[in-house]
């Protein structure tokens, strides 16, 4: 049996604004976790911060991927 994608967006039960949210942070946290998107492109496409961004992988208990430029860049900024 064919499911019409529009039957599966119905299903759901969730206002289209909520819906929209969701549907994009889903998207999000899935292109981050398989390395499609950094994580500030992730945040971005979430429309959220990279602080909620990070909330929402510990919560999920997914790990954040850390570069080698991102951790000289952090020691950078630290250290001056």
């Amino acid at each position: 049996m064919y499911c019409r994608p529009d039957d599966v967006l119905i299903s759901l039960k969730l206002p289209r604004k909520e819906l929209e949210r969701e549907l994009k942070l889903e998207l999000a946290v899935i292109f981050y976790q398989r390395g499609a998107l950094s994580l500030g492109k992730a945040a971005k496409l979430a429309d959220i911060t990279k602080r909620e961004f990070l909330k929402e992988l510990a919560k999920r208990g997914i790990p954040r991927h850390y570069t080698e430029k991102e951790l000289k860049e952090d020691l950078e900024f630290a250290c001056g």
